[in-house]
């Protein structure tokens, strides 16, 4: 393995393509070699992302004129990356694709969820899932990675101490909510996110069938002791009025002889596993339980729970930024591992307080 890696990024010019070239700029073993944006070639990096500027001296160039490198980071729309995947591959000896196209493993789950026959099926069994917390080792022997649904991610991480645990359930069924940030949506702007509609909104948009259900089940899938046991996963999205932050709050029922100790310890067991998993249940100040708030530009999860011992009920939650554990902080933390790096190369920053 070099000691620095090229990494060239397609699509770069949204928000996840962004804050990969944010974090690969300051990542000690990387080397940003090319960024594309078809509406924005010819113009320098800050012209999309202003707070770059002054940071590197990169234009955006086609898509047709990339070259190959190391690491191809793929940031183009959903649907995309499927259709021209054996060319692509072609120009990176690694990939890591950020679309939803190769996160879910086989073609008929993918079209029962989006609707769409899979462009590439023969892809799918190629593609490891990149969520370190739940596929470490796959992703230590990959080569092609998938980015992460950050909604997915959220809701997975809130209630995977109990699941790694194994601790019992009266239901195998996680009832769970994400209230997210328009940042989710993307930088092309809709009617939705037109600002007058957007701001101080509080909007239900997807009460129920979300394809981010899709990756829960097949993350949480492992820990069930038998497949008729795994879980069933019920999802709801609210858009509120933040531009950055997901939170998860999901609600799971577990057998009358689970002690309040034995959840502290399957959440304590989980964050000390995990270099970007923090527990936060206080008992005094206004952070007692997770905000995603203070984890703007942080690659941290904060996960936290509440008992309610009268009727067995955990309400686990999850804080993030859906632009960085949700998407480019937890991309660049699978690269690391599948590379060899130090599981925490470039992703030191803590988030801001205030903001």
């Amino acid at each position: 393995m070099k000691e620095r890696l090229t990494v060239s990024i397609a699509g770069a010019s949204g928000y996840v393509g962004g804050e990969l070239l944010r974090l690969w700029l300051d990542h000690p073993y990387a080397e940003v070699k090319q960024v594309t944006s078809e509406r924005q070639r010819g113009s320098a990096v800050h012209f999309a992302h202003p707070n770059l500027r002054g940071r590197t001296s990169l234009k955006f160039a086609s898509l047709n004129d990339l070259e190959p490198a190391d690491l191809l980071c793929l940031c183009l729309p959903h649907g995309a990356s499927m259709r021209c995947m054996d060319e692509l591959a072609a120009l990176g000896e690694y990939v890591l694709d950020c679309s939803a196209d190769f996160r879910l493993t086989d073609a008929e789950t993918y079209r029962r969820w989006y609707n769409q026959e899979h462009a590439a099926p023969a892809w799918l069994d190629r593609f490891v899932y990149g969520l370190p917390e739940t596929n470490r080792e796959a992703i230590r022997s990959a080569r092609y990675l998938t980015g992460v649904g950050c909604n997915a991610t959220a809701i997975t991480l809130s209630v995977l101490p109990l699941f790694q645990a194994g601790l019992p359930l009266v239901h195998p069924q996680v009832i769970c909510e994400v209230k997210v940030g328009s940042s989710e949506a993307g930088n092309k702007a809709n009617d939705g996110s037109h600002h007058p509609e957007r701001a101080q909104a509080m909007r239900s948009f997807a009460p129920v069938g979300h394809r981010h259900t899709a990756e829960v089940l097949q993350a949480l899938a492992p820990y069930a002791a038998a497949p008729s046991a795994a879980p069933s996963i019920h999802m709801s999205a609210t858009a509120i009025d933040n531009v950055r932050g997901a939170l998860a709050t999901a609600h799971v029922f577990l057998e009358p002889d689970v002690a309040e100790k034995d959840i502290w310890r399957a959440y304590r067991q989980a964050c000390r596993a995990e270099p970007f998993l923090r527990l936060v249940k206080g008992v005094r100040g206004i952070h007692r339980l997770p905000d995603p708030k203070i984890l703007a530009g942080s690659n941290y999860a904060d996960v936290g729970f509440a008992w309610d011992q009268a009727s067995g009920r955990v309400v686990s939650l999850c804080a993030l930024d859906n632009l960085m554990k949700g998407a480019a902080g937890t991309a660049v933390q699978a690269v690391n591992l599948m590379l060899g790096w130090e599981e925490t190369s470039g992703l030191s920053f803590p988030g801001l307080h205030p903001v």
